[in-house]
């Protein structure tokens, strides 16, 4: 099965990003994946400081994983696979499309600010040229009914 991987993380352009995933999921017979990376800076500190910050960064994103996943069932019929990694963003991601060869799609959501599209999209568009995969860029801005359009 191919899967679409999707990158859940504290931005605002990540709920286009999990929509289409899910979308086109639904309507190609896909899967999705989630992954959200935590990065070194969170868990740097003193040994029990550190265990009690990663724990607490996992909770947060099961939580944020539950809300997006109940989506994903109850609207599109997608049952998501959550992953969490631990290290810098972009290796990471690599690495879990390295991983998984059922990975097919690297979805990514672009900001609608003024700084650019992202942190993501901006380093991995340097690079899609030797991305293992193609890559997805939903717009942050496109609304729901633009999204259903284009899925």
């Amino acid at each position: 099965m191919r899967k679409f991987l999707v990158i859940l993380d504290d931005s605002r352009e990540c709920l286009n990003a999990m929509r289409f995933a899910a979308m086109r999921a639904a309507r190609t017979g896909g899967g999705v994946q989630i992954l959200s990376v935590i990065p070194p800076e969170e868990y740097n500190h003193w040994i029990g400081v550190g265990e009690i910050m990663r724990e607490e960064a996992r909770e947060r994103i099961e939580a944020h994983f539950e809300v997006f996943a109940k989506w994903m069932r109850d609207r599109q019929g997608v049952d998501p696979e959550l992953v969490i990694r631990e290290g810098e963003p972009v290796p990471e991601i690599l690495s879990q499309i390295r991983d998984d060869p059922e990975i097919g799609i690297l979805v990514l959501g672009a900001g609608t600010d003024k700084k650019g599209p992202g942190p993501l999209v901006t380093q991995l568009t340097k690079s899609s040229g030797t991305l293992p995969v193609p890559m997805t860029i939903v717009p942050g801005g496109l609304s729901k009914e633009g999204l259903e359009a284009v899925c």
